[in-house]
């Protein structure tokens, strides 16, 4: 079986060289690094089944390894019958060994399995380098059983890094084997 680099491997074996080169910086300590991410799932179902709020927390706990905390609504809505302080989702905040655990089982186990995958949008940062990327099923991850699954729910990931622009975190990013989509 080949060995798969971790991402500590590919940060200092691929990543930095690449960033060194296009920053023409040479401290290792001014390279951008990947800080945290977050998974943040809403549930607009919650308010009529605080059920399937269980399934999600349960599901994001499966996946991270981490307890999710609940997100409660700022405002109330009467069209949606949801009031102030109601919650509706969960999301976790991974850092440091979690953090490199998931990213690479991210990229090498469940970007993998996204049907009809072509690859991730290299036009989801924002202006400093964060990425943002939506998952429709969290049935692509590898902790979750698909024949014990009720409803599927999409996922939203956000890699936060210390890029000064959306170029930096590009080259980050698909240094450590994110996968990006060739605009043709």
């Amino acid at each position: 079986m080949k060995h798969m680099p971790t991402f500590s491997e590919r940060y200092e074996k691929v990543a930095l060289p690449a960033l060194k080169e296009f920053t023409k910086r040479s401290n290792p300590n001014a390279m951008p690094k990947v800080v945290k991410v977050v998974i943040n799932v809403g549930v607009g179902r919650a308010a009529k089944d605080p059920k399937e709020l269980d399934a999600v927390v349960h599901s994001i706990e499966r996946i991270t390894g981490q307890k999710p905390v609940l997100t409660k609504a700022h405002k109330s809505i009467a069209t949606f019958k949801l009031r102030a302080g109601m919650p509706i989702g969960a999301m976790v905040t991974l850092r440091g060994a979690r953090m490199r655990h998931f990213i690479d089982k991210l990229v090498h186990a469940s970007l993998p399995r996204v049907r009809d995958f072509r690859g991730i949008s290299p036009d989801s940062f924002g202006g400093s380098g964060i990425y943002t990327l939506g998952l429709k099923e969290h049935i692509v991850f590898p902790e979750i059983a698909g024949d014990s699954i009720e409803k599927i729910h999409g996922i939203a990931v956000t890699i936060v890094t210390t890029a000064h622009n959306p170029a930096e975190g590009k080259l980050l990013l698909a240094s450590l084997g994110f996968p990006f989509r060739t605009t043709q």
